[in-house]
């Protein structure tokens, strides 16, 4: 029988839960390995990268239940916040070097159009991730290279452990940044920082990483992912509807002119004025007022 989101009841009822989505649905086998596993308590979402074997270099099979899992989360109104961290030594060590090899192993016609397939899919994953309707943390456990260290930026904040480091090693293998590194890193660092950083190759330790902004907090190994989830936790208390439609615009602001951002804020606004989670507060806020001027 096949395994469906809504066989273990609401998520936000479970301390945890674990899913391999694409093949648990297909095939229904439970035993079947994770390569990305799902904890959800409290509200927040850990999504753990699990191929600590390879430093959770990120595979075709791996990125589609990563797609499947981000597409649940977002739609999931029970889960507030996100974090992102990898399991074993490594957060992630980029692309799967087998599927390169694959790559160049493929008849030369078909070379172009299987890589701008696979583009697709890496911008799908990387878009579902900046655009979560939510807050989101990467929890960089260990090193983050390549694809690894464009997958951390595109969370909304990153907190690293003591012994975390990032590379953007792309140019050691004769590529550029594909997983929004040449968006967000500049976005972070700067321009000239950032063109340094992936020109260079080399690698940035967590101290480094917190100096240049690539970072946003650091934490020590053993208290990386409670101190995520404490800032997840934390970051998503305020109305779901106003993070979400904030989130949306803030995501523009660099791109777009002042009149643009204003626009989009009011209409946003309009929304929050209908929200459930603004009347309840205005509400609260009349009633305790007039509780203190009639006491």
């Amino acid at each position: 029988m096949a395994w469906n989101w809504h066989d273990a009841g609401p998520l936000h009822n479970q301390y945890a839960c674990w899913c391999k989505w694409p093949q648990l649905v297909a095939n229904g086998d439970p035993d079947m390995s994770k390569l990305v596993e799902i904890e959800i308590a409290s509200g927040i979402a850990t999504l753990a990268l699990n191929r600590p074997e390879k430093r959770n270099a990120m595979s075709d099979e791996m990125r589609s239940e990563l797609i499947a899992a981000l597409e649940r989360l977002g739609a999931d109104k029970a889960v507030r916040a996100v974090v992102l961290t990898g399991n074993g030594k490594g957060f992630c060590a980029g692309g799967d070097v087998a599927g390169m090899a694959r790559r160049l192993a493929a008849p030369q016609g078909e070379v172009a159009f299987t890589g701008w397939s696979r583009q697709q899919r890496v911008h799908h994953c990387v878009s579902l991730l900046h655009t979560m309707p939510k807050p989101t943390i990467a929890a960089v456990n260990g090193a983050a290279a390549g694809l690894g260290a464009d997958t951390a930026l595109c969370c909304d904040f990153v907190v690293v452990s003591t012994a975390a480091t990032f590379s953007w090693s792309y140019i050691k293998r004769g590529l550029i940044p594909d997983g929004g590194g040449m968006y967000f890193l500049p976005r972070r660092v700067g321009l000239s920082r950032a063109k340094e950083l992936i020109f260079s190759g080399r690698t940035v330790d967590a101290d480094e990483a917190l100096r240049l902004g690539i970072a946003d907090r650091i934490a020590k190994p053993e208290a990386l992912l409670d101190e995520a989830r404490a800032w997840a936790d934390e970051l998503s208390r305020g109305s779901a509807t106003a993070l979400a439609l904030g989130k949306t615009i803030l995501n523009q602001s660099f791109e777009l002119s002042s009149h643009d951002v204003f626009g989009q804020g009011s209409q946003a606004q309009g929304i929050c004025y209908t929200s459930s989670e603004h009347r309840v507060s205005v509400e609260a806020f009349l009633d305790k007022s007039t509780q203190s001027r009639t006491s």
